[in-house]
């Protein structure tokens, strides 16, 4: 037990390390010299653990979709109440959007897109088990307040992506785009909230509801 402990330890400290060197350098230009030397192990103990950088890369990627279980306990836990569904959808797209803009994970998000013909497997399973498993969970939500009768709705998938698409469809491609990490102050990230989750209401909320 205590050297898997030791293993999954030193296997963390070498993701820790490679996740800069990925992020600043891309795929190509990383090297595993760098990553071994940032990690304070040798070269021969990364490989130990990651048969190639292409493992390497992938388990940087993948390891950040258990990041996601906190984006679906949050839909969960904010909409499955009989609470204020203005204030609760509102505390969900403030939550969902500084989740999103995170800058690390934007970061993580450009490298996945500018090697998804790399690796167009790692790709899909990262949308498959990040941003689309969040949206099924908010579908599921959202079916659950129309069958209550709270929301009107025929289609609970479409009702979740265009509430996504409400949120962030310009901050995100903003910020794909223009990079840098201060492109929207806390304010502008709660005026981005607000409009999104009114916007929503109006297209979707019951009359008894709005």
């Amino acid at each position: 037990m205590e050297d898997n402990g030791r293993t999954a330890r030193k296997r963390a400290q070498i993701l820790e390390a490679a996740r800069p060197v990925f992020l600043r350098n891309g795929y190509v230009g990383a090297s595993m010299d760098e990553v071994a030397a940032l990690a304070s192990v040798s070269k021969q103990t990364v490989y130990k653990h990651f048969t190639d950088k292409e493992q390497l890369f992938t388990s940087i990627i993948m390891d950040t979709t258990a990041q996601v279980e906190g984006l679906t306990k949050m839909i969960t836990a904010t909409l499955d109440d009989d609470g204020d569904l203005a204030r609760d959808l509102r505390a969900l797209a403030r939550g969902f959007l500084g989740a999103i803009m995170e800058p690390e994970l934007l970061r993580l998000r450009r490298l996945v897109m500018a090697e998804a013909e790399r690796f167009p497997d790692l790709g899909r399973t990262w949308y498959e088990r990040g941003f689309e498993r969040s949206l099924k969970t908010l579908a599921a939500a959202f079916g659950r307040l129309g069958e209550r009768g709270v929301l009107r709705l025929d289609d609970p998938e479409l009702a979740a992506e265009h509430f996504v698409g409400l949120l962030l469809w310009i901050p995100v491609n903003k910020a794909m785009f223009r990079g840098g990490n201060d492109l929207y102050a806390e304010a502008d990230l709660d005026r981005l909230a607000e409009a999104a989750a009114g916007a929503f209401l109006r297209a979707y909320a019951s009359p008894d509801t709005a």
